[in-house]
């Protein structure tokens, strides 16, 4: 009876199931009800990481006992670490556990972690009591204390970096993009999201910031905590509405069978001006013929059908060898990852300038003036700026200036940027950002005292850095989420955003290099560097006009890899076409 009624009622068409693996009928699943669980979910898990992140800097110097170049780089390795996980996450999502499932564990993780935090804080490190703030920092740990923080911090990057790239295509599937109405609510949706995270991040660049920034880490932890585990149970509570894609092969190793099979076709002869394609008759639901492109054409050698394949078929009396002759869908699949990593690696640099807001310009930040009368503003509570900055732009760009750009537009009427051209803007404005922060440093170092480690000068003069940074990411990240989301193919959806994270991954790991390169290079001739622990004796404003160089010429890089990059052009949805068959 139920399966009866099914068919009278209207299913999505881009092959998303229900938790019961029945085809999503539209009207009682996903849409902006799933969403919304998932984006408040993304901002009670997003306070919570940021409220351990954000002052993680001055933790490891007042807390833990490490210098200021050690703690920035222990705070870029740590998080680069947290979007390496990304990669693990994708790839179980992908390939065995579909991402509702691998959401829910890696959360799981996350509040363990934050548990063991919390505890290890109260009971552990914070000896002498009252010590963690930055008149008082704490003694020196033994190596089993040391050991349980690096723990605690490691399982919450464990949970954050897993469930970070799955959340955010997860809550995509929510929406049919076969559907005009639903496809245009799946683009809105990634602005939202990242919305979402930064708002998230709001409360605990405030209220948690300033608790822990007077030397009350305990309860800061203890309130990042509680947010994880309601964000958790939010999570769990939208269930029964939620749309699935399963996995069913693995997509890596439809990757791998492209590029042995065309490794081992790779001395035939080719006319690559009149080849016979292998067009596979049979679709996954919900997957779309990708169209035959000419690029990487030593990769169309896996589609070209030869005797031997047919031979092979004949003897086994079944289908073609996969690991000999793959489908042109196939082919343009991993066509697609290999235009994706020049964009993927001109995101790199810019995950670097990105960075110094969880280090250098906490640090350059406390070594201003933070008094207002009696009241001292906790340096990485200057974030916030980069948060209303954040919310600002993206309700600009949607409401004023994507329909600016449409009628503007003469080659394709009614259609703004595209997401290359607003991540290429993203990186003009991350240029403007560290000249500003540059500039800042010299009137800073103008203003120092010598009696202490800090300037006279306001730390408000920091806004416009963090202004610029939030209008970049805006340009820069949601385009990319965006962007990978569309171009990725269907089975790599996960992975698609683990790119986006691995991004700001390696963006921490090469910031810790510069920064190691540049301690070296400038401590020489017993010099005290461009960043000692006394910021009044170091040249800070070298270090972000380094960056801002570097940018600029990452940019120019960029405009010449978004110029050859190819958008796939694909047919309709396998289950598309064959609901119009059956009509």
């Amino acid at each position: 009876m139920d399966q009866k009624v099914r068919q009278f009622e209207v299913c999505t068409q881009d092959g998303s199931v229900d938790r019961h693996g029945n085809p999503a009928i539209r009207a009682k699943t996903g849409k902006w009800l799933s969403a919304i669980l998932i984006l408040v979910n993304q901002g009670l898990a997003t306070l919570a990481f940021f409220g351990v992140g954000v002052n993680l800097v001055l933790f490891l110097t007042r807390v833990m006992g490490q210098d200021n170049a050690e703690a920035a780089n222990s705070v870029s390795k740590w998080t680069g670490t947290v979007y390496i996980f990304s990669l693990l996450g994708a790839f179980l999502s992908d390939s065995y556990w579909g991402r509702y499932k691998t959401c829910a564990i890696f959360q799981g993780s996350f509040v363990v972690g934050l548990v063991m935090l919390s505890l290890s804080t109260a009971a552990l490190l914070l000896e002498p009591s009252g010590c963690g703030v930055e008149e008082s920092p704490c003694k020196p740990h033994s190596t089993f204390k040391t050991f349980i923080f690096y723990l605690s911090v490691y399982l919450i990057a464990l949970g954050y970096g897993g469930y970070q790239p799955n959340i955010a295509t997860f809550g995509a599937d929510q929406f049919d993009a076969d559907d005009s109405v639903e496809g245009h609510s799946k683009i809105a949706f990634f602005s939202y999201f990242y919305l979402a995270l930064n708002l998230g991040s709001l409360l605990s660049n405030t209220v948690l910031s300033y608790f822990e920034d007077q030397g009350d880490w305990p309860l800061g932890f203890w309130a990042s905590t509680g947010s994880a585990f309601a964000g958790l149970v939010l999570f769990l509570t939208g269930t029964p509405k939620y749309r699935h894609f399963t996995p069913r092969e693995s997509p890596w190793s439809r990757f791998c069978q492209v590029l042995v099979a065309a490794t081992r076709k790779a001395k035939i002869d080719v006319n690559y001006e009149d080849m016979n394609l292998y067009d596979s008759e049979t679709q996954r639901t919900g997957d779309k013929k990708i169209l035959h492109t000419s690029g990487f054409r030593f990769l169309d050698r896996a589609a070209i059908v030869t005797p031997d394949d047919d031979a092979e078929k004949v003897e086994s009396g079944s289908t073609y060898n996969p690991w000999r002759l793959c489908s042109v869908t196939q082919v343009e699949e991993v066509k697609c990852v290999f235009r994706l990593i020049p964009i993927w690696l001109c995101t790199i640099l810019y995950s670097v300038v990105f960075t110094q807001m969880a280090s250098l310009f906490v640090e350059q930040g406390a070594a201003m003036n933070t008094n207002i009368k009696d009241f001292k503003i906790p340096a990485s509570s200057m974030s916030s700026f980069d948060i209303l900055s954040v919310a600002f732009f993206i309700f600009a760009y949607r409401r004023f200036l994507d329909p600016l750009f449409a009628r503007l537009n003469k080659t394709e009427p009614n259609k703004g940027l595209t997401e290359l051209q607003r991540m290429g803007i993203g990186l003009v404005i991350a240029v403007m950002a560290m000249i500003s922060a540059g500039i800042v440093e010299i009137y800073r170092l103008k203003h120092k005292e010598t009696a202490s480690n800090s300037s006279s000068l306001s730390i408000f003069w920091q806004v416009p850095q963090y202004m610029m940074i939030g209008a970049s990411e805006v340009f820069m990240y949601v385009g990319q989420l965006e962007f990978f989301n569309s171009q990725a193919p269907t089975g790599l959806k996960s992975f698609a955003s683990a790119l986006c994270m691995a991004s700001i991954s390696l963006g921490n790991y090469v910031s810790s290099l510069l920064v190691s390169i540049v301690m070296s290079i400038s401590t020489r001739d017993d010099l005290p560097g461009w960043i000692p622990g006394n910021l009044n004796k170091g040249h800070l404003d070298r270090f972000y006009f380094l960056l801002a160089g570097l940018t600029a010429a990452d940019f120019v890089v960029y405009l010449v890899c978004a110029k050859w990059y190819k958008y796939i052009k694909s047919e309709a949805s396998f289950s598309e076409s064959t609901s119009e068959e059956e009509v």
